[in-house]
């Protein structure tokens, strides 16, 4: 069995809703993937078990209900493309990181690497907010400095009540 995907079999993407997703992925993804699961079977009954390419077969096989997981539930990206960009700063920074001077440079660089990532993922400026935090944190009480964590920090123009 050869598989090929024309262009309007392409899944949704990004632009549609869960539901429309998903009613592609049924309709037109569903099949495909029934035809290769049964030509994996077919395919490992004619191979041998100790056969390289049979044993991942198998692999898969014996894991459907993860593999196909996308086929009922829309919201699943089928791409780990926005981890991947999540992690290319980290690699990207990689060698810069290497001359971080000692191990405890490097621990306070990652530290504050997770500070920055951190009020990224919060839709917080990471600029603005640290700049915020460092000139506050002086002047906060101990029990408030919870206020200043990216997922609760409130801007430059909070005022502490005294």
């Amino acid at each position: 069995m050869r598989c090929v995907i024309s262009s309007a079999q392409v899944v949704a993407g990004n632009g549609t809703t869960v539901a429309q997703r998903l009613a592609v992925r049924q309709d037109r993804i569903a099949p495909m993937v029934e035809g290769l699961f049964d030509w994996m079977r077919d395919s490992c009954r004619r191979m041998s078990t100790k056969n390289p390419v049979a044993q991942a077969m198998n692999y898969f096989l014996r894991r459907i209900d993860t593999f196909t997981r996308f086929l009922a539930d829309g919201r699943i990206c089928l791409t780990n493309n926005a981890a991947e960009r999540a992690l290319r700063g980290v690699a990207l920074g990689r060698k810069a990181w290497l001359f971080a001077g000692s191990d405890r440079g490097g621990e306070r660089a990652a530290a504050i690497y997770s500070l920055i990532v951190t009020a990224r993922l919060n839709d917080v400026d990471p600029q603005v907010w640290l700049a915020d935090v460092l000139a506050r944190i002086n002047d906060i009480p101990n029990p408030r400095l919870h206020e200043l964590l990216p997922w609760q920090w409130k801007g430059g123009s909070a005022t502490l009540a005294a």
